[in-house]
């Protein structure tokens, strides 16, 4: 089985990408896969989700990773060596920096926009699936991303700016696999916190599709049982695996396997 690459990518913040990463790779890790996931923004939200509230003492992390991606080393390190077993089995990541950001121009400078999908292709053999979760910017992590993936899901939240935001964001994808990544594909667009009684969230998914956008069927509802998996560092299939969030993600990852 070839390994499934996807990053979540949205250039807004507050989407639930983080969110939406790892609750569908501990779905993966939960159904026997061996799945990684790969946290590129500084604020370590998947790190965090993943690892608890010791995330920050846990190293070698993504920065150490691109930092020696700068400098010329006889025996470097493979890229299993920044990664790290989580609580769950068959589930690891590669934590983020709340400094990686200070990498950014160097890493541009000196063109090491492939080294991310280098390290992927070299855990082709160790991982079944990998879930990239990025940055809210359209930025060089997002874009290495973007290079070493194969499928792109992009979290939506239901309001007018997040819908003029979403052409802009095609559009960079589009970019993306015209110059670096033929392979690159936009797997669907999930709407989160989506309150299926409200007018404006349905009367936007209408628009949506009216323009013949991928939205995927599966929809994620706003719940407090996210907050509460966030606050107690447990993805929902583990801390409330019949609950009607769980499900939903359960649906997400059934409609993306298809």
């Amino acid at each position: 089985m070839a390994i499934v690459k996807r990053v979540v990518f949205n250039q807004k913040g507050g989407v639930g990408k983080s969110s939406i990463a790892v609750n569908l790779a501990a779905i993966s890790a939960a159904r026997g896969l061996r799945t990684l996931v790969i946290d590129l923004d500084p604020q370590c939200n998947s790190s965090h989700y993943l690892l608890g509230e010791g995330y920050q003492d846990i190293t070698p992390d993504i920065k150490d990773f691109f930092e020696q991606a700068l400098t010329f080393q006889m025996k470097p390190n493979g890229p299993e060596h920044y990664i790290h077993a989580t609580p769950y089995e068959n589930l690891s990541v590669m934590p983020s920096n709340s400094d990686l950001g200070d990498l950014q121009s160097k890493l541009e400078s000196k063109h090491k926009i492939y080294k991310l999908k280098d390290a992927i292709d070299a855990l082709s053999e160790q991982y079944d699936a990998v879930y990239i979760d990025t940055p809210p910017a359209f930025n060089f992590f997002s874009l290495s991303a973007l290079v070493a993936s194969e499928r792109c899901l992009i979290p939506f939240d239901c309001d007018e700016f997040a819908r003029q935001a979403l052409y802009s964001l095609l559009a960079n994808v589009h970019e993306t696999r015209e110059d670096h990544n033929g392979e690159l594909k936009v797997e669907g667009i999930v709407v989160n916190q989506y309150q299926p009684r409200a007018g404006l969230p349905k009367r936007i998914v209408e628009e949506l599709l009216d323009d013949n956008l991928p939205v995927l069927e599966a929809k994620i509802s706003a719940s407090v049982k996210m907050k509460e998996s966030h606050d107690e560092t447990r993805p929902l299939i583990y801390m409330a695996p019949k609950h009607k969030l769980t499900l939903q993600f359960i649906d997400l990852f059934e409609e993306l396997s298809r």
